[in-house]
């Protein structure tokens, strides 16, 4: 039987275990899309509890409680910073088999130093030992987290109207070496169909110094955002889709549903998708001039519990997989942007595991020579990070694709303790190539299989954003 967490977690065969002690372990770590604020990073965050560090805005930790039966005030509600850091540590042993359970004790073991197990009897052991290091390690602040854990590149989620503040002063602080890139994540300008769109126009027309009234405007405001971004160092942009729309209309047609929509009147579906088509197809063009990595997300069901999102508003762990077509709609979008010469970079994650076959074919039709693997079947996403979803996604790449060119992980986290999810990738990966070679499914050259190793987990990814 094994140790629970022992240094071969995960690595069942001795080519694996190679594979990640010689190669993986070392590699630098390139979080090319998460939700971090740059301020933190540069202000140095401290935080007073493991639960400020932890639970504040951990989605992933609000679904184990209350899939336990916790009651809402110790997770989001008044509880106390002990008290909600206690109900979490009796839920989690019941989430044998949840990805939760592992990270959590890599990032205890990692971070802490702490190697035993987070229980209800051990709650008090592991709060005072995790609250005395973060009050007395001076390595224990944003900065020390991030340089601790050999990040090499964090790129942030920003709106287009942010000013990049702190982005700047992250630039000019030379002490500080890690990359911090702002993406560019312009939602707010295409959902037109949903609330806050009004607003939001408006303080994108004040942002620019323009009156936006036609989708020309719209698009001429977003250019000018992208070039500012451009010019404080951004290498990717962002787009959270319910699903994937391509259905072009003119200008003209474009125009009428903004003006509809900004004169408060409901948008039917047809008029939202020509809408958002129009800017996603500019944004696209603006993107591959630039030579930015353009992500898409798609097949989330956002806030399906109406009666919690009209309790705590959006973002708060109540969302789920959606079942979408998307698949012709994503074909389609990339044709049109192809027949023009603007196709970016392009990283496609679907929410929905069933998407992964036809992911992987579509990136075979529209490869080309500017840079290996341009179009990228994005890291198992948000419910799909856990073993089982991350080795379909791998072998479905490689089964269909070119797996070597693959740009690896990310954390897609607001908490800098998530760093262990890299860990946790790099496992997975090399027990998969493991088990490939002592199977005789590929030679066991292990310089060139180590290498392939390391350029999935950094060196793909320095290549692919222009590092």
């Amino acid at each position: 039987m094994e140790g629970f967490l022992t240094k071969d977690f995960l690595l069942d065969t001795p080519a694996a275990r190679q594979l990640y002690h010689e190669y993986a372990a070392s590699m630098p770590i390139v979080d090319y899309h998460c939700h971090i604020d740059p301020k933190d990073i540069f202000e140095d965050r401290r935080f007073e509890n493991i639960t400020q560090l932890w639970l504040g805005g951990d989605h992933y930790k609000w679904r184990v409680m209350r899939s336990n039966g916790v009651e809402e005030r110790f997770i989001t509600g008044d509880a106390s910073d002990w008290e909600k850091f206690e109900k979490f540590a009796q839920s989690l042993p019941r989430a044998i088999g949840n990805p939760m359970y592992h990270w959590c004790h890599l990032e205890l073991k990692n971070f802490f130093g702490y190697e035993g197990v987070l229980n209800a009897e051990t709650a008090k052991e592991v709060w005072e030992l995790c609250n005395d290091k973060l009050q007395n390690d001076p390595a224990m602040s944003a900065r020390g987290l991030i340089t601790g854990s050999n990040v090499f590149m964090v790129g942030t989620t920003d709106d287009p109207c942010s000013d990049l503040a702190w982005h700047k002063k992250l630039a000019e602080d030379t002490s500080f070496k890690t990359k911090v890139c702002p993406s560019f994540r312009p939602d707010p300008a295409l959902n037109i169909h949903k609330p806050g769109f009004v607003e939001y126009i408006s303080l994108l027309g004040k942002t620019t110094g323009k009156t936006l009234e036609t989708v020309e405007d719209v698009c001429e405001a977003l250019s000018q955002r992208i070039a500012y971004f451009d010019e404080n160092g951004c290498r990717a942009a962002d787009h959270g889709l319910d699903y994937v729309m391509f259905r072009p209309v003119s200008n003209q047609e474009a125009t009428a549903a903004l003006r509809k929509a900004l004169a408060g009147e409901a948008v039917t579906r047809e008029e939202a998708e020509g809408y958002q088509t129009a800017l996603l197809l500019h944004c696209a063009r603006e993107y591959a001039e630039r030579t930015w990595a353009m992500q898409l997300h798609f097949s989330c069901k956002r806030n399906p519990n109406s009666r919690m999102f009209a309790a705590l508003g959006a973002d708060c762990g109540f969302d789920c997989i959606a079942v979408t077509d998307s698949c012709n709609a994503t074909y389609a979008l990339m044709d049109a942007l192809e027949k023009e010469g603007k196709l970016p970079r392009t990283i496609l994650y679907s929410l929905n595991p069933a998407d992964n076959e036809w992911l992987d074919t579509l990136l075979g039709a529209f490869q080309s020579s500017e840079v290996p693997g341009k179009i990228q079947h994005g890291s198992a996403w948000w419910f799909n990070d856990n073993k089982v979803g991350m080795q379909d996604q791998l072998i479905s790449l490689a089964n269909l694709s070119v797996l070597g060119n693959f740009i690896g992980m990310l954390t897609d986290s607001r908490s800098l303790l998530s760093y262990a999810r890299h860990e946790y990738f790099r496992r997975i990966l090399c027990a998969l190539i493991g088990r490939w070679i002592e199977n005789g499914e590929y030679p066991a050259d292990m310089a060139f299989a180590g290498q392939l190793v390391q350029d999935i987990c950094a060196n793909n990814a320095i290549r692919y954003f222009g590092l």
